[in-house]
C-alpha cells in the first residue's frame, strides 16, 4: 500500500507550519466612550478576516503604499486555513490545451444561474493573474517537465480546469500570503471579535466610518469587556461564511463569517438561498469533505442502528451493483448535492439516502478495507462491472487495486495521511460521516469591484454574494484572490487608505457601545446554549438540502420570534470573556432569519428546486425513484427558468426584512476592446467609476 512519494514529501503538504505572527503596537490614542476607555486605532483600510481572500486584498493594498491593518478572531483558524478535502480543488485559469478561453470558462462559471454574467467573467480573466501571482508567492502547484499546471476534473467542470497541491491547498495559499503581509509588515490584530460596523451620514451620503472590536488584550479596570474601535475610511469584509449557522456542518468551530454584521449596517444581500452540502466528517472531530479520490476509490458504505447491527442502505436505493458503485465514484467530481442529480438514479441519491439513515438515528461509514456489498440479488461488485466514464477513469489513473484503501493509496496517499494526523486511521477502521452544510454561495451583493451598497464598504470571499447557484469546484478560492486584487486596485485608485483618517470616532461608535450593553444581559437574558442549539437545530432540520414548504415558512416565524425574544430580553453571559462570542450568537441568530425569509420568499414565488436545495411539493413533476418504486415524499419541484435570470435581494431595516429581486447584470460576449480607444480610461481610472455609486 505504497505511493512511491516519500514520507517527508507527504509529511511537508500534510503538516502545514504557519508563519509567527509579529506584535502589534500598543493604541497610541484612547478615548472615553460610553464610560469606557476605549483604545482607538486607525487605518487607511481594516480588513475582517485572515483567511486567503482577507490576506490578498491587504497585501495588494500595502503593495501599492496603502495604510492598512487586518483585525481577525482566529488568524489561521477559518475555512481557508483549516478546511479541504482530498486533493483540495483550486479552479484555475483556461489552457489552450483544453480548447477552453475566457469566455467560455465564464460561462461555466455561471452555469447555474443568478449569477451575473460580468462577475463571472472578471473571476474567469483574472485567474491567469490569480494563479501565476500564487506561483510567485511560492504555493506548490503541480506541473508536468515542461512547465504546464496538472489539471483534473470536479464538480460542474466538464473541461477539467482544477488542479491542487494536496489536502492543504488554500492553507498553503494563506501561508504564503501570510508571509508575504508579514514580510510588508502589516499589523495583524489577532484575537480581534468585530461586533459593529460604524457609519456616518445619511441616505446616499452615508458611508462606512470605522468598526466596533471586542480584543481581550484591551482588558482594564476602565474597559472590562476589551471594547476597541477602530477608526477607517474604507473596510473590507473578508471573514467567510455563517459556519455556525448548522449543526450539520464541516465548516471549522466559531465561524460565523460576516452576513450579521452586514444585516446590522444596513448592507443589501444577495442570494441567501443558495448554499453548498455534501458529504464529509462532522466537524466534532475533524471536519473534511469526503470529495474526490475518498469516494472514487469506491468504499463500502453502510449505516448502523442502535442495536449495532449494520445496514446496507444503499442496495435499497440502486437496482444493480454496477450502478450503485460507479454513483459513489461520481460523488468524487459531483460532491455538492444537487436536486436533479436525484432523478434517474444519479449520484445525488446518496446524498438523499444517508439523509433518510441520520433522521432515522443511524450512524452512517464508509470502509476502506472493504469493496460495495453487492445489491440484494445482483452480481457482485468488479471493478471490471462499472460504467464506461468510472472504468476509464479508474483506468488512466491506474486504480486497478483489489481493496478501496489501496486504490485510495495509489490515486492519493494524502488523503490517508490527512486523518492519521487527526488520529484516525482510514487503513484500519471506518470513517463516520454525513451530509454536511459546507459552503454559502449567497452574501454580501457587490459589484465588479466587490464594492457593496454602503460606500467604502468592500467583501470578498466567501462574504462576498457572487456565486450565484452552482460552482464549479475551486472556483471561491480563484473568486476570492481575484476579488481581492479588484478591490485593492479600487481602494488604491479612490485613494481614500493612502494614510490613516484623523478625525475623532463618530457619533456612532459612542451609540454602538450603548446598544451593546443593552443586549448584554447577565441576569435575565436568554441563554446563549439554548440559542445556538435553536438556531443550529432549525437550519439543518428544515432549511438543509431538503426542504418542505410549510415547514420553512413555520422555521422562519419560529426565527422571527426568537430575535424578537433577544431584542425584549437580551443575551445572558458570565464573564466578561464571552462577550465577543455572545454578540456573534446574535448575529448568527439574525443571518438565520434572513436566510429563512429568502427562502420562504423563494418558494412562496414558486421556486422550484437548484442547485443545494430540493423543495419537495406533492403536485411536483420531479419524482425520484429507488429500486424499490417512487420516493413520493420527495418528489420535488422543478426549477423556473426565469428565477435562473434573476437574483433575490435583502435589506434589513428596523427590525424588517425587505425581500426583491433584480436581473443578473449581463456581459456582452460580442463587444471587444481596442487598445488605442480604451487606453485613456485606463490611464485616467475611469474604469473604477469613482464618481459613480457602486452599482451592486
Amino acid at each position: 500500500m505504497t505511493s512511491g512519494v516519500p514520507q517527508s514529501i507527504l509529511d511537508a503538504l500534510t503538516d502545514v507550519d504557519m508563519p509567527k505572527l509579529a506584535p502589534v503596537a500598543p493604541a497610541e490614542e484612547t478615548m472615553r466612550l460610553s464610560g469606557f476607555a476605549v483604545p482607538v486605532y486607525r487605518a487607511g483600510c481594516v480588513v475582517i478576516g485572515s483567511g486567503a481572500a482577507g490576506l490578498r486584498a491587504a497585501v495588494e493594498l500595502k503593495r501599492r503604499d496603502n495604510d492598512v491593518l487586518i483585525v481577525s478572531q482566529s488568524a489561521w483558524g477559518g475555512t481557508s486555513a483549516c478546511s479541504g478535502s482530498d486533493k483540495q480543488t483550486l479552479h484555475t485559469a483556461n489552457t489552450a490545451d483544453q480548447g477552453d478561453n475566457f469566455k467560455a470558462m465564464a460561462r461555466a462559471i455561471r452555469a447555474g444561474g443568478a449569477m451575473d454574467e460580468d462577475t463571472a467573467y472578471v473571476e474567469a480573466v483574472g485567474s491567469a493573474r490569480m494563479m501565476a501571482s500564487l506561483q510567485f508567492l511560492g504555493l506548490p502547484l503541480p506541473q508536468n517537465a515542461l512547465g504546464a499546471t496538472l489539471r483534473y476534473q470536479t464538480d460542474h467542470d466538464e473541461v477539467g480546469r482544477a488542479t491542487s497541491c494536496g489536502p492543504r491547498t488554500s492553507r498553503l495559499m494563506v501561508k504564503v500570503l501570510g508571509q508575504e503581509a508579514l514580510r510588508l509588515a502589516i499589523p495583524l490584530f489577532n484575537h480581534t471579535t468585530a461586533v459593529k460596523l460604524l457609519t456616518e451620514g445619511d441616505g446616499a451620503q452615508r458611508r462606512i466610518a470605522g468598526l466596533l472590536a471586542v480584543r481581550p488584550h484591551e482588558r482594564t479596570h476602565d474597559n472590562p469587556y476589551g471594547l476597541t474601535l477602530f477608526v477607517c475610511d474604507t473596510l473590507i469584509l473578508a471573514a467567510g461564511g455563517p459556519g455556525e449557522l448548522y449543526r450539520d456542518s464541516v465548516y471549522p468551530n466559531g465561524c460565523f463569517g460576516s452576513l450579521g454584521l452586514a444585516l446590522e449596517a444596513g448592507i443589501a444581500l444577495v442570494n441567501l438561498t443558495e448554499s453548498q452540502f455534501g458529504i464529509g466528517t462532522r466537524r466534532e472531530g475533524f471536519p473534511w469533505n469526503l470529495s474526490g479520490t475518498y469516494v472514487q476509490a469506491i468504499p463500502h458504505i453502510y449505516s448502523v442502528d442502535s442495536a449495532g447491527v449494520e445496514h446496507h442502505f444503499l442496495g435499497e436505493i440502486y437496482r444493480s451493483t454496477q450502478e450503485m458503485a460507479s454513483n459513489i465514484f461520481r460523488k468524487g467530481y459531483q460532491w455538492p448535492f444537487h436536486s436533479e442529480r436525484m432523478l434517474d438514479f444519479g449520484s445525488s441519491l446518496v446524498d438523499l439516502a444517508i439523509v433518510r439513515e441520520s433522521a432515522a438515528g443511524r450512524r452512517v461509514f464508509m470502509d476502506f478495507n472493504r469493496n460495495p456489498l453487492a445489491v440484494p440479488g445482483d452480481l457482485p461488485f468488479s471493478l471490471d462491472r462499472l460504467d464506461e466514464d468510472v472504468k476509464t477513469y479508474l483506468g488512466k489513473a491506474g486504480a486497478k487495486q483489489a481493496l478501496p484503501i489501496e486504490r485510495l493509496a495509489h490515486m492519493n496517499p494524502l488523503a490517508i495521511e490527512l486523518y492519521r494526523r487527526y488520529k484516525v486511521d482510514i487503513a484500519r477502521s471506518p470513517l463516520e460521516f454525513a451530509v454536511n452544510n459546507q459552503h454559502m454561495n449567497g452574501g454580501v451583493m457587490v459589484d465588479i469591484w466587490g464594492r457593496s451598497s454602503l460606500a467604502g464598504c468592500y467583501a470578498v470571499g466567501e462574504a462576498a454574494g457572487t456565486h450565484g447557484v452552482t460552482r464549479p469546484g475551486g472556483a471561491a478560492l480563484n473568486a476570492g484572490q481575484v476579488f481581492g486584487t479588484r478591490v485593492a486596485e479600487h481602494i488604491d485608485a479612490s485613494g481614500l487608505a493612502r494614510q490613516a483618517p484623523h478625525r475623532g470616532p463618530s457619533a456612532a461608535a459612542d451609540q454602538a457601545i450603548k446598544d451593546s450593553l443593552t443586549l448584554l444581559q447577565p441576569d435575565g437574558g436568554l441563554d446563549v446554549r439554548s440559542v445556538r442549539h435553536a438556531v443550529q437545530a432549525r437550519m439543518s432540520d428544515e432549511a438543509g438540502l431538503i426542504c418542505f414548504p410549510d415547514r420553512v415558512s413555520a422555521a422562519l416565524r419560529e426565527a422571527r420570534q426568537l430575535n424578537a425574544e433577544i431584542r425584549e430580553k437580551g443575551l445572558a453571559f458570565e464573564r466578561a470573556a464571552e462577550i465577543g462570542r455572545v454578540l456573534q450568537w446574535r448575529q448568527m441568530a439574525l443571518a438565520s432569519e434572513a436566510v429563512l425569509a429568502a427562502l420562504d420568499h423563494f418558494i412562496r414565488q414558486g421556486g422550484g428546486s437548484r442547485g443545494a436545495r430540493a423543495i419537495c411539493d406533492p403536485l411536483g413533476d420531479c419524482l425520484p425513484q429507488a429500486r424499490s418504486g417512487p420516493l413520493e415524499n420527495f418528489r420535488f419541484r422543478k426549477e423556473q427558468d426565469a428565477h435562473r435570470q434573476e437574483q433575490i435581494v435583502l435589506h434589513y431595516d428596523g427590525d424588517i426584512f425587505s425581500i426583491t429581486t433584480r436581473p443578473n447584470r449581463r456581459f456582452d460576449e460580442a463587444a471587444k476592446s481596442f487598445f488605442e480607444r480604451d487606453w485613456p480610461a485606463w490611464l485616467t481610472g475611469e474604469i473604477y467609476g469613482l464618481d459613480q455609486g457602486g452599482d451592486a
